[in-house]
Parts: structure tokens; C-alpha cells; sequence
């Protein structure tokens, strides 16, 4: 972990100021392209160079668990249905799969804590253990499975920047995943489970109270302070959670942008910014989702979401949607004329 974290530092403040320059010199009113004005400086910083180069090699990685936490009736689905997901995300039959067909975003499936054998799947194969145990009676992790499974994460951050992605985007399938985001989102926010428990799935109203009192219960149960990172992962799991954490990290140490997508990946960030505190400087909310929590997350991290299309899915369907306008920002940035290329008087 320790080694991880040396390899992260603050965003380019010079490349920023640069970036910042260049916008007012563009053929434009100052401030009319809005957030992209904002979000192509907060590249030039991730990446150090000013303008930077478009981003055009994105993958999603699709980090996939279970939850022992599924025991208590938080949500209507069965288990199996993590398992069946992943065949159909390596089948190319996914919601993210078409998004990511579309924007032309490569896809990546990764088993971190399925419950199931997917053994068969072409997928990569990383699995620390079947499934978190249940959040709501012991930890769902041991440390040593926290820290595995960032490492997981941050390894593949690592490969694909290697390979020759220049943006990295969130993803995550398993069933009851939400709750365990609750429990993190409310420990590193001080929320309450009523303000970040959501319908997940799309459960009735007496499930959700129920789900709400289980998230309740648990932070009571663990009573772990945000200063504690990696106990709290311990605490509440889930492996995708730590793995996402690593992932983003390993995106911030590789100094490349990682798009975000919902609630799983919230709380995944509010881990990783504990962890460092610079590793916001590289993160971008694709989105803000329909659960709760998510906004929850995003005004304490700082972030302002791309899109907001009452988005509940997760899979990184929310980062794939906000790839595009990604590249629409750095390209303003990059290939727009400035008044003087273009012989026009200030």
C-alpha cells in the first residue's frame, strides 16, 4: 500500500495555469463551453501537458462481487444473478456493452468475489474469495482480503495504462452491492443510513426500511471512524469496492483521468481519497445516480457529475455515457483556433 501511495502526487498546478491561459485566448467568450472549460484545465493537471493529448483509448473495468449481506433480504434478486451478469457482460449483451460499443470504449470483466464458479468465462480472473461475509453480524473482509483486492485493482490500473488506455472508466456488477455502499458512503460523509440508503435493484417500500435499519445497524455494529480506510472496507466490504478503490488509485499514480460511475464507485472514491487525498485531482463524476447516496458522496468529494439521467444501473454505464463529452472538452482545448491563429483582433 505504501508503495502505491509514493507513486501519487497533486495535479499539475503549471499545466493548469496554461490550460486556464489558453482558454481565454480561444475563439470564444470566455466561460461559454461551461464545465468543459473547467474540466479540459483539470486534464491538462492530470497529465501534466498543456494542451493534452485526446484521450481516444478508454476502457471500462467492470469489477464484479457478492455480499454476504444478501442473507439479511436487501435485495429481491438472487445471488446467482452476479455470476449470469458476467456471462452476459463477456457475451457482449450488456446494457454497458452497448454504451460502450457506441463510444467506442473497450470493456473489461473482472471476477474479484463472485459467489459463483465463472471459471469458463473470458474474463480476468482474480477472485480473492467467494463473496464478502455479512456485513450486518462480522467484518466482511479480512485485512488481508482488503488489501488483495486493492492490489487487484491498482495491478490492472497499472496493465492497462501500460497497454495504452489513456482514460480509465468504472465499473461493477453484484447483487446487494448498494447496501455496503451505504455503510461506506455514511462513514466517510457522517450521513445517517436514512440520507444514503437507496432502492438499489428497485425494492418496495417496507424492503428499503428494512435495508435502511440492516445499514443502521451496521455502522453501529463497527462504529469505524473515516480516518480508517482500510478498516472500513474490512468492516463493510465489498471486494469490488476495494478493488475499485485500488483501480483509482492506480489511475491517480498513472496520472491518467478515471471517469467514475454511481454509487459504487462513490463510495470507492471516498476509500481511495482517504487513502490519498490527491487522488480527487484525477477523478471525474460521469454521473450522478438515482440512489441517495451518490450525491451524498459527490459534494463531499468535491465533484460535479457530467450527466444527470436518473441512472440507477451501475455496470459504468454512467462513465461510458460521459466518455464523449470527456473528449469534447480536451479537443476544444487542443484543436480550437486562438484569436491569433485565427487573425482575429481580441
Amino acid at each position: 500500500m505504501e508503495e502505491y501511495l509514493a507513486r501519487i502526487g497533486p495535479a499539475d498546478q503549471t499545466a493548469m495555469r496554461a490550460a486556464t491561459e489558453r482558454q481565454l485566448a480561444l475563439t470564444k467568450p470566455a466561460g461559454s463551453l461551461g464545465v468543459l472549460e473547467e474540466l479540459s484545465v483539470r486534464v491538462a493537471g492530470m497529465t501534466g501537458v498543456c494542451p493534452p493529448a485526446v484521450p481516444t483509448a478508454a476502457v471500462v473495468t467492470v469489477f464484479a462481487a457478492d455480499h454476504g449481506v444478501h442473507a439479511q433480504g436487501v435485495s429481491p434478486w438472487p445471488q446467482e444473478v452476479t455470476g449470469a451478469m458476467l456471462a452476459n457482460f463477456a457475451a457482449g449483451g450488456a446494457a454497458v456493452n452497448a454504451f460502450a460499443a457506441n463510444n467506442r470504449v473497450d470493456v473489461r470483466v473482472v471476477d474479484v468475489g463472485v459467489a459463483a464458479d465463472v471459471g469458463e468465462l473470458d474474463i480476468v480472473h482474480a477472485k480473492v474469495r467467494p463473496g464478502s461475509r455479512d456485513l450486518s453480524v462480522e467484518n466482511a473482509l479480512t485485512e488481508d482480503e482488503v488489501l488483495a483486492a486493492v492490489a487487484v485493482g491498482f495491478e490492472l490500473a497499472d496493465k492497462l495504462v501500460r497497454d495504452g488506455y489513456q482514460c480509465l472508466l468504472t465499473g461493477d456488477m453484484g447483487i446487494a452491492n448498494t447496501t455496503a455502499s451505504a455503510a461506506l458512503i455514511a462513514t466517510f460523509t457522517g450521513a445517517t443510513a436514512d440520507d444514503v440508503t437507496g432502492r438499489g435493484t428497485g425494492i418496495d417500500d417496507a424492503t428499503l426500511a428494512h435495508k435502511t435499519g440492516v445499514v443502521r445497524d451496521a455502522l453501529a455494529l463497527h462504529e469505524v471512524p473515516a480516518s480508517e480506510p482500510l478498516a472500513a472496507l474490512a468492516a463493510y466490504g465489498g471486494l469490488e469496492h476495494a478493488a475499485l478503490a485500488g483501480y483509482i488509485l492506480g489511475a491517480a499514480a498513472n496520472k491518467v483521468p478515471v471517469i467514475l460511475d454511481g454509487v459504487i464507485a462513490g463510495a470507492a472514491a471516498l476509500v481511495a481519497q482517504a487513502l490519498h487525498p490527491a487522488v480527487i485531482d484525477y477523478c471525474i463524476a460521469g454521473h450522478r445516480s438515482a440512489e441517495p447516496g451518490h450525491a451524498v458522496a459527490l459534494k463531499t468529494l468535491g465533484l460535479q457529475p457530467l450527466v444527470d439521467l436518473d441512472l440507477r444501473l451501475g455496470e459504468g454505464t454512467g462513465a461510458v455515457l460521459a466518455f464523449p463529452i470527456l473528449t469534447c472538452a480536451v479537443r476544444a482545448l487542443a484543436e480550437m483556433a486562438t484569436f491569433e491563429s485565427a487573425g482575429i483582433d481580441a
